[in-house]
């Protein structure tokens, strides 16, 4: 496989997932141009910090409460396309993890919300093929939650 303007170094995503009562926690956000989306709470690990540690970090800034890791659900591959000038792609493999919430959890933006975070929302299962993901990494999250598969490597997607 052959990708154009592919950067040099693969950036590490985590992702959490966290169903409760039939819903699944989101990040709504703006997509300028190409309208709101939404996010599962996640992003980038930095550096020294395990995929652990950068989820619990990644989750207090946008949610502003302390997860619980419990199981690796998937990891994929994926070839996202940035809009730089000129155009590059960057190489970045997404862990998506299950995860809970304190019980007292309300709903908000964390101390650090990502730029396009606009709010904290519980979706309901049933309106998630309707939804606009704000990545097209977040398709097989649809899979996930009607499969129920655990620990599978998805291989390249988006």
């Amino acid at each position: 496989m052959t990708i154009e303007n592919l950067l040099p170094e693969t950036r590490n995503a985590v992702r959490a997932l966290i169903v409760k009562n039939d819903r699944v926690l989101m990040l709504r956000k703006d997509g300028g141009e190409r309208g709101e989306g939404f996010a599962l709470p996640g992003g980038s690990q930095d550096p020294g910090e395990t995929l652990h540690e950068a989820l619990e970090r990644e989750c207090f800034e946008e949610l502003g409460a302390r997860v619980e890791i419990q199981d690796l659900l998937h990891v994929a591959d994926f070839f996202k396309r940035k809009r730089t000038e000129p155009p590059a792609t960057r190489h970045q493999v997404e862990f998506l993890f299950s995860c809970s919430l304190p019980a007292e959890y309300r709903t908000g933006n964390g101390p650090k919300p990502d730029r396009t975070q606009i709010e904290v929302v519980w979706v309901p299962l049933g309106e998630l093929p309707g939804l606009n993901f704000h990545m097209a990494s977040m398709a097989p999250l649809l899979g996930y939650l009607s499969n129920r598969h655990r620990g599978v490597y998805l291989g390249l997607i988006g």
